[in-house]
């Protein structure tokens, strides 16, 4: 399908370079489109020809957007996220898409998801990312699960669900020892492994001064996963991560006087406002019977 434009770029030229720059990698956004990599390549120095405008910054070992990339890359996002509705609309699917970084919470997520389906005959699609909350700027998703208190810029609403509680997770047989119970007041004798892109605790979780002295940062929850069963640190998570990560070097450790993590959805108030107001309620509901 071409565009209305004389261009010559199309849909294809645009879900290449969407892909590359979320993957910030030809091989894995290859991977994702499955295609080969070489008619990747091709795509994208097709779009960057017809805009006449250098897209991405490529090295032997990364992918990093341009300028003109990282202001292009909003607009296509949103193209191509209109495009998928109105095909949806056109072939009479009912689809809302819930956008989550890290473990959905269970069964929360199963009672909401499942009552919504039932009471309304639409569907759930599940899109997983680091950052849900700028997807949801972006029209990739239409309502997003959020952990902790970060902010949301306007005119975003959210709608607080139910607290998980935070637990510890440290290497089995790490050094120094961890005892069988930790407390949140200690925190400052901690080294704290830290997922920088969707971890709910982090230096910002304590008044300064009162955090843990030392911080190894990690930019996924593989990196993070893999520091602390290597011994770098201690980690936090919500509890659910004790019912769903199963890592033979990990053991989790009760944590005494911890706050809890508040679970929210995220939506712009506009968007799908019938449909949403639905799975809003499903959401409650189920979170009340959590």
């Amino acid at each position: 399908m071409t565009a209305a434009s004389d261009s010559g770029i199309e849909l294809r030229h645009l879900r290449a370079f969407a892909a590359v720059a979320r993957h910030r990698s030809f091989t894995r956004a290859a991977e994702h489109l499955l295609i080969a990599q070489p008619a990747l390549s091709r795509t994208v120095a097709q779009l960057e020809t017809a805009l006449d405008v250098r897209l991405l910054d490529r090295s032997t070992r990364h992918v990093d957007l341009t300028d003109a990339g990282a202001r292009f890359l909003p607009h296509v996002e949103r193209t191509l996220a209109a495009f998928d509705q109105a095909l949806a609309a056109a072939q009479g699917e009912s689809v809302l898409r819930l956008g989550f970084s890290w473990l959905l919470p269970d069964p929360w997520a199963q009672h909401a998801i499942a009552r919504f389906e039932r009471d309304t005959g639409a569907r759930i699609t599940l899109v997983r990312s680091d950052d849900p909350l700028d997807d949801l700027d972006r029209l990739g998703v239409d309502v997003a699960l959020l952990r902790g208190t970060q902010p949301v810029p306007p005119p975003v609403c959210t709608v607080h669900l139910y607290d998980e509680r935070r637990t510890a997770v440290c290497a089995r047989g790490g050094e120094p020892a961890i005892a069988d119970h930790l407390s949140w007041k200690d925190a400052h004798q901690w080294t704290l492994v830290v997922n920088t892109a969707s971890g709910t605790t982090g230096p910002w979780s304590w008044p300064a001064g009162d955090g843990p002295r030392h911080i190894v940062e990690t930019a996924n929850f593989d990196e993070w996963l893999e520091s602390v069963a290597a011994g770098r640190g201690i980690g936090v998570v919500p509890d659910t991560a004790q019912r769903r990560i199963h890592h033979p070097a990990l053991r989790f450790v009760p944590l005494d006087d911890a706050p809890p993590i508040p679970v929210r959805l995220a939506y712009h108030p506009n968007t799908h406002s019938a449909m949403l107001r639905r799975f809003l309620d499903a959401a409650l509901t189920a979170a009340a019977g959590s």
